[in-house]
């Protein structure tokens, strides 16, 4: 137990300095989907599903176009919405989800989205990632770690969990991650992961958290290759 408890405290010691680099290196680091109100954040994230954030932002201003308002996307015809959200991928899954969930707001939130965890998990096509973006950019709300692919890739290499399943993951990291820091954890890890960390070449030699990482120069990656 003992032997845990200093485990743990050398990782919150350690993300508290991966946090502070991190900043440093992207000190606007935000969502980078584009929304003007917790509704069409909240419909960019579904879309944002095994898509790009790049083209979730072409795609929405035509959405947002044709659907302003959540009543008007709950009334709307899923083959139209379809038409639109085709190039996002899984696009028949998405209009049905994004149709159900404005029907839900409008029955059962008085059409306007909800600031709270359980509530956003209630509505269709809403899991705990697409729920933790939203309280976080649009609400200021801090109730969870958005775990995405960069996020879990990150969170594996620095060493800060081991678990491979996305909730497990975000316990791991809720539980050494400092509250003021949950909300934009996940895009400091996003921005890095994009630039730096990337899934197939890593590029260890320029990486600003390398003497903090376990996984340094450990994964095929273009210096690594050059040093051998």
């Amino acid at each position: 137990m003992e032997i845990k408890k200093k485990s743990t405290e050398s990782l919150k010691k350690r993300v508290k300095e991966i946090i502070k680099i991190l900043r440093r290196s992207y000190p606007h680091s935000q969502t980078a989907l584009h929304y003007q109100t917790p509704f069409q954040l909240l419909v960019a994230t579904i879309l944002a599903a095994q898509c790009t954030d790049e083209r979730v932002n072409q795609i929405t201003p035509q959405l947002f176009q044709k659907y302003p308002t959540i009543d008007s996307l709950a009334e709307a015809k899923q083959e139209e919405v379809e038409a639109i959200i085709r190039p996002t991928g899984f696009f028949r899954h998405k209009a049905r989800h994004l149709i159900a969930a404005a029907q839900a707001i409008m029955e059962n939130f008085g059409g306007e989205v909800p600031g709270e965890m359980d509530k956003l998990i209630s509505l269709p096509g809403v899991a705990r990632k697409t729920a933790n973006i939203v309280l976080s950019s649009a609400f200021k709300r801090a109730e969870g770690i958005a775990v995405d692919t960069h996020v879990r890739r990150l969170a594996r290499r620095l060493g800060l969990s081991s678990a491979q399943d996305p909730n497990k993951i975000e316990e791991d990291l809720m539980a050494i991650v400092p509250r003021e820091d949950w909300l934009d954890f996940n895009y400091l890890l996003v921005d890095h992961g994009r630039a730096v960390c990337q899934a197939r070449r890593p590029r260890c030699q320029e990486c600003v958290l390398r003497f903090l990482c376990p996984s340094a120069d450990k994964i095929d990656s273009p210096g690594a290759r050059r040093n051998k």
